[in-house]
């Protein structure tokens, strides 16, 4: 049964970026407005001054979208495939089991590299978005799937024994 388990938690992972990465798209205009508007930095108040830099370029912009993109499609393809291997592997022995965990880490690995490295490191410290609505609504909930994303790559790593 935990092998069912952590099949299935990955393949929630898998899925819960796929679906992201669907709705970015059926929104691009929306999903690019406010990846721009985060990273020009606009309506700062609290911090209004950086140290770092603006992102004002309209390609670097669309290049930022993109990868985010591209990293949720990834997420999607890694999660989706380690649950099926995970699955397959269900009752194998320990260590085909454990081989079988890979592409569900890797899922469960960029995931944490998506919203803890790109939102919560780059979006809310460098870019600071918490002192914007929209931001602040991208980056609370970014923590949400970081610390899911976290509890589930533990959980999986975990060995039988």
């Amino acid at each position: 049964m935990v092998r069912i388990l952590k099949a299935l938690l990955v393949l929630l992972i898998g899925l819960h970026a796929l679906f992201y990465a669907l709705q970015n798209i059926a929104n691009f205009e929306a999903a690019r407005s406010g990846v721009t508007y985060v990273l020009s930095m606009a309506d700062h108040q609290s911090y209004p001054n950086t140290l770092f830099f603006r992102v004002s370029n309209p390609a670097l912009q669309l290049a930022a979208v993109i990868t985010v993109f591209a990293l949720e499609f990834a997420i999607g393809f890694f999660g989706i495939k380690g649950s099926w291997d995970l699955f397959r592997a269900r009752g194998a022995s320990a260590a085909e089991f454990a081989t079988a965990k890979k592409a569900g880490i890797i899922a469960a690995g960029l995931a944490l590299l998506v919203w803890f490295g790109v939102f919560m490191t780059w979006g809310g410290a460098f870019f600071q978005m918490w002192q914007t609505e929209i931001g602040d609504g991208s980056l609370t909930g970014s923590f949400r799937f970081a610390a899911i994303s976290a509890i589930i790559i533990l959980y999986v790593c975990n060995t039988d024994d």
